[in-house]
């Protein structure tokens, strides 16, 4: 894995550890979750994106 791939999973688990915040503070809904997820999986394409879900 590249560093620019290793910085590009990085971000990608940073993105899922604020979606899960707001998740759990009820700022957004399941189903905003789930297509803020699929906008953040096509913005950093994540290698390991199989093992995260």
């Amino acid at each position: 894995m590249t560093k620019e791939q290793s910085s590009m999973e990085v971000e990608y688990k940073m993105s899922l550890k604020l979606l899960n915040i707001l998740l759990n503070r009820g700022v957004i809904t399941e189903e905003e979750y789930i297509k803020i997820d699929e906008l953040n999986r096509q913005t950093f394409s994540p290698e390991l994106s199989e093992v995260y879900v």
